[in-house]
């Protein structure tokens, strides 16, 4: 039987190579009879140009599989691969690095410097990395995130959706390999919500950014190219092409 990441890089050749994989990842915090095994043999590959979601039921493993493949945590077992970049084979240096320069993150939480422009919180990795921003690019970014006339402005100035804008702006800023996101709507009503869903869907069909979103919303999920479904530390199931309501379905006969 043909696989669903398979049948996804079949109808969308460019998806052929990973940008990002884990191999038999385990994860145990603590130790004897305290400790959890929060990832239990984890194998899963993430597609470039792919935007893939991660769904489960809270402790099911999800958080702790995008620190991970973000190079946030160490895996306990098994390993992580960013493209041709072992991650275990990483000091902590070369960790920040990586992360500083292929990654890029948009969480719940805004995260932005409240003293800095709008501008200045999204070249902010580039200005701590010694770099400046391309001009166009910059232009052509804030412009399809809908924040170009906002950029003097201070993040109190801005709304809610505004302010995850611009941090999905300072997270794609760098052209990353991969965009992780960990429950980035988690704090936007649903019109702003569905706005940002709606750019990061763009980000992937425009520019070819690979994405991979950790969510408890069956409509955040319907953005995505395919879900992975998490319990137990676990990938329990896949679904290629969601909508919310195959989504719900799936969630519901997990839960039964």
């Amino acid at each position: 039987m043909i696989s669903a990441r398979h049948q996804l890089a079949l109808e969308r050749p460019g998806l052929a190579a990973p940008a990002a994989r884990i191999v038999a990842g385990v994860k145990v915090y603590g130790k004897n009879e305290t400790a959890v095994r929060a990832l239990d043999g984890v194998t899963a590959e993430f597609a470039r140009g792919e935007f893939a979601a991660i769904m489960g039921p809270s402790g099911s493993g999800k958080s702790t599989l995008l620190h991970c493949l973000a190079g946030l945590d160490r895996l306990t077992e098994g390993r992580v691969i960013l493209g041709e970049t072992d991650l275990g084979t990483l000091g902590d240096k070369a960790m920040t690095e990586l992360r500083r320069d292929r990654i890029g993150f948009v969480f719940q939480a805004f995260n932005l410097v409240p003293t800095l422009s709008a501008r200045e919180n999204i070249v902010l990795p580039l200005t701590l990395a010694g770099r400046r921003a391309e001009r166009d690019w910059l232009e052509e970014l804030t412009s399809s995130l809908g924040i170009a006339d906002r950029l003097a402005h201070r993040p109190a100035e801005l709304s809610g959706g505004q302010q995850q804008r611009v941090a999905t702006a300072r997270a794609l800023v760098t052209r990353p390999d991969l965009l992780f996101a960990d429950e980035p709507t988690g704090n936007l009503d649903s019109h702003a919500a569905r706005e940002l869903l709606r750019r990061i869907r763009g980000a992937v069909d425009d520019y070819g950014q690979s994405v991979v979103m950790v969510t408890h919303d069956a409509h955040a999920a319907s953005f995505s190219d395919r879900v992975l479904f998490l319990a137990d530390g676990r990938v329990v199931r896949e679904l290629v092409r969601p909508t919310t309501d195959s989504v719900l379905d799936a969630i519901r006969a997990l839960e039964t």
